[in-house]
Parts: C-alpha cells; sequence; structure tokens
C-alpha cells in the first residue's frame, strides 16, 4: 500500500523558528559522540523538517531496538479494544499450559498490566536468568523466576515483559504482530514496510527487532498526538492514548541529578515519561518524542550511547523555537535550513587509494584475527584484500560464511547485496588498510583493520549490537508490507 505524504508545512507557518532547528543540527553534528541517522519534526500536524545523513535515506528501514516496544504496547490496546485481552488478567490465565508450573504466588498474581508497565515485581533484567531457565519459551523461563516484590510495586526495565505482552498479542490474535498491526495501523497510517525479528519459537519478539522507516516512527507518534484518531478514523481505542502515556509506576531515586533524567520520570505501559511530554525509545537514540503541550512530534533515529544528551539538545534548542503563533517574514530561514536538510551527510571514513608500489603484496593477503580471536565479533575469523575488475574488495569470513566489501572508491559505496551496507575508508599507510562499514538499516559501524606485516585484522564496534547477532543478521528480515 502506498504512503500518502505527511502534510508538509513551512516552519514559520507552524509557528517554528528555523534559526533552533539549525541550532540543533549544529549541536548534534558537533557532538563527537552521536551520530545522527535521521530526523523528522512535526508540528500542528505538519511535517516541518525532515532529513537523512547520507548515506541514510528516508526510504530504508532502521532497526528500532526499544522503540518497538511502543508498537507492541500499541497492538495490546487495540487487542484490547476488541475484546481480546484484559489489562486486569493474570498473566498466567493466557498460558494454561504453565498453571502447573507456576507456583509462586507473586508470579500467578502478575497481572497483562504489570507486564505492560515493566511492575512485574522482578528488581531488575531478568532477560538472562529467563533464557538459562527455558531456553525453548521465554515466557515460560520468565513466569518461573519468583519476582522479589508483588508484581505492581517496582519498576525494573526488564525484556521478558514485554515479549510476553507481545507472547499474549500473539495467542489470542493468532497473528503475530505485524501482520496484525498490518490492517489496523501500518496500512491506515500508511507505514509502508516494517519487519519484526522472530526468536527459535517463531515469535515476534515485541521487546525489540522491529525495522521501520522514520517515517514510521513520525506517524506514530502523531497517531498519539492526535488521541488515536487518524484523517477522522479512530485506530486507537478511546482513552487508549492517555491510560499508555500516564505514569503506571515511578522510577526516580529522587536525586537532584535523578530530576533531570528523562529516564527516571515514571513509565507508562510501554511508554517512557519525560521532563516535556512522553517518549518511545531504543537503544543508540532512536526516538519518538511525542510533546502535546507544544503540539508536536520528534522522530530521530542515531548511533550514539549518549542518549541523554540527543533530548538534552532538543529540549534545549527545539522547544524554545516552537512559538505559539505563525512567524512572518521567514522565508529566507526558511529556504535555508530545507537546503541544508536536503544536504546532510555523515563525513566519508579518511584513506588513501592503494600504494601502487605494494598493490602486488596488498592483492590476494589473508589475514587472521589479531591476538588469535576478534574480541568484539568473536565468530568473525578472516579478511581477505582482493584486487579485481571492478576495484579493491574486502572479505570477510564469519562462521563459514564470507562476503565482500568494495574499498578504496573514495565517500560512501552503498551496496544492499548480500547486506545493505555503504563503506568507506582505504589506506592508511602502505602497510595498513582501514575501512568503515555502515549496517545501513541499523545504528551500527564496524572499523575493519588490517595489518599487512603481520597478516592480522582487527574489528572494532562503535556501538555494539545487542544480543550478539552474526554480520549477516544486521538487515531487516522480510518485510510484511
Amino acid at each position: 500500500m502506498s504512503a500518502r505524504p505527511l502534510p508538509a508545512g513551512s516552519p514559520a507557518a507552524q509557528g517554528v523558528d528555523a534559526t533552533g532547528v539549525h541550532a540543533f543540527l549544529d549541536a548534534l553534528e558537533a557532538a563527537p559522540d552521536i551520530e545522527p541517522h535521521s530526523l523528522m519534526i512535526m508540528r500542528h500536524g505538519h511535517l516541518v523538517a525532515s532529513g537523512w545523513w547520507a548515506p541514510y535515506t528516508f526510504d530504508r528501514p532502521h532497526l528500532l531496538y526499544s522503540l518497538s516496544k511502543s508498537f507492541t504496547a500499541t497492538a495490546a490496546g487495540i487487542a484490547a479494544g476488541e475484546g481480546l485481552l484484559r489489562f486486569d488478567d493474570p498473566v498466567i490465565s493466557y498460558f494454561p499450559e504453565f498453571d502447573a508450573d507456576i507456583t509462586d504466588p507473586r508470579s500467578r498474581a502478575m497481572l497483562v498490566r504489570h507486564v505492560a508497565s515493566m511492575a512485574s515485581g522482578h528488581e531488575a533484567e531478568t532477560l538472562d536468568r529467563a533464557l538459562a531457565t527455558d531456553r525453548a519459551d521465554l515466557v515460560r523461563g520468565f513466569l518461573l523466576l519468583p519476582p522479589e516484590r508483588e508484581p505492581g510495586t517496582v519498576f525494573a526495565y526488564n525484556q521478558p515483559t514485554t515479549y510476553t505482552l507481545a507472547a499474549i498479542v500473539q495467542r489470542v490474535t493468532g497473528q503475530p504482530l505485524t501482520e496484525y498491526l498490518r490492517p489496523r495501523l501500518l496500512d491506515p497510517l500508511g507505514m509502508g514496510e516494517a519487519a519484526w525479528l522472530r526468536d527459535r519459537a517463531g515469535r515476534e519478539l515485541g521487546f525489540s527487532g522491529l525495522h521501520a522507516t522514520t517515517d514510521a516512527i513520525a506517524r506514530l507518534g502523531q497517531l498519539y498526538l492526535q488521541d488515536g484518531v487518524w484523517e477522522g478514523r479512530r485506530l486507537l481505542p478511546e482513552g487508549w492514548v492517555a491510560e499508555a502515556t500516564r505514569p503506571h509506576i515511578g522510577n526516580g531515586d529522587g536525586t537532584a541529578a535523578g530530576a533531570l533524567s528523562d529516564w527516571q520520570q515514571g513509565y507508562g505501559l510501554q511508554f517512557w515519561t519525560s521532563r516535556h511530554g512522553y517518549r518511545g525509545d531504543g537503544a543508540y537514540g532512536q526516538f519518538c518524542l511525542v510533546l502535546p503541550g507544544h503540539d508536536a512530534v520528534i522522530a530521530t533515529t542515531a548511533a550514539t550511547e549518549r542518549m541523554q544528551q540527543v533530548l538534552d539538545l532538543a529540549w534545549q534548542h527545539l522547544l524554545p523555537a516552537f512559538g505559539p503563533e505563525p512567524l512572518l517574514d521567514r522565508e529566507q530561514e526558511d529556504t535555508a535550513l530545507r537546503e541544508r536538510l536536503t544536504r546532510l551527510a555523515l563525513p566519508p571514513a579518511a584513506g588513501k587509494p592503494a600504494p601502487p608500489e605494494r598493490a602486488q603484496e596488498w592483492s590476494g593477503a589473508g589475514f587472521t584475527p589479531y591476538g588469535g580471536v576478534c574480541v568484539e565479533q568473536p565468530k568473525l575469523t578472516g579478511a581477505g584484500v582482493i584486487r579485481g575488475t571492478d576495484g579493491w574488495a574486502l572479505h570477510l569470513t564469519e562462521d563459514g560464511h564470507e562476503f565482500a566489501l568494495q574499498v578504496g572508491a573514495g565517500g560512501w559505496t552503498v551496496t544492499d547485496e548480500p547486506l545493505p551496507t555503504a563503506v568507506s575508508g582505504g589506506w592508511a599507510d602502505d602497510d595498513t588498510l582501514a575501512v568503515d562499514v555502515l549496517f545501513l538499516e541499523t545504528p551500527h559501524r564496524l572499523t575493519v583493520t588490517c595489518s599487512l606485516p603481520d597478516r592480522t585484522f582487527t574489528a572494532r564496534w562503535h556501538t555494539t549490537p545487542l544480543h550478539s547477532p552474526p554480520l549477516r543478521a544486521l538487515r531487516a528480515p522480510r518485510a510484511s508490507a
């Protein structure tokens, strides 16, 4: 289903000062530990700014990590509105096959709303322990771990709670999350492609793994800002938005520093309360910021461990840019911003062409991990440099699988097969090849460095993929569109 473009408007017409957006972009690009990938800003229902840092593009899905949770909650809210589940039911009632196994009274008292609000009674993340308890079924492994506190009394960010919520939705609907959401949310909003990673049991993960575009993030945020109504049609049950986005459990530590943290303002139903508005967010800077007080939505993707800094910069520069009235005589400023947004780009890694006097030595050279093992990607066992008719290529071997990356062409070399990647870099000197690889459907960049004298290589992640996937898995699965 082709998506109807979001209504567009100039920043000034929607009361947005373009200089504030410029300042936000300046701050993002000046921060050494933030690699921005995309930005979309909605104001008064209009798209007033959008840009992608090349080689990232508007139509490419991006791994959302835990921003996936907000889509899972949305599916649960729709299912509840259809009478398929109730948030005040015990979780165990949806898994009768585990009834005899789950004997702890706190586990049996856990309600659907408790897992939806990260308030299962556990005091810490349980993912590793739950998998160790039952690798075949994470729900059973989770329910077999007795909570330390009464459900509903303590917050702990805990992946199996969301997985369990997603499993309930998939059980009562008889469909994967994406199939259930396709006619109810994805298509009506015009979200286009969306694909969710599955576990070995065949369930879509729920807590992570959704790949979708920045445009899809913006549309979800706008739907919530509009109380679940889209183009005059109610897509979310009446009252759901208020229920999902209010704090259900406190998570602050009571300190002055905690008051300045956007992760200590309370937690809703798979949405965080922010210092301003509320949000869905995912590891390394995937954000859907909904600001009802400013009638605005900000959608971003990025690669950074400084997620609080991204929010601080948004509060510092974007909030003051949202004025109460349209701005007059700002055509020049709006045009300058629009032109800048079309030119956004990540600088390619530095590198020189292959040294002519050493080309014969480099061509066909093989490399093994420095120190015997590639610490940051242990199954990456070999690298090779080959000169072919199309130029130079770096071949990586991981767990018996090999793929080639074109290098030394200047700028970013983008390819979709066998993996969606962009490659830049080249020779740092006669003895050293250094290549950056962007996995374009994820927030991840890998730097591979080969040393000719000792025939070894290193590989270093700039942001490390969670859950240690093989390189060939760093792409969206087949889309549901």
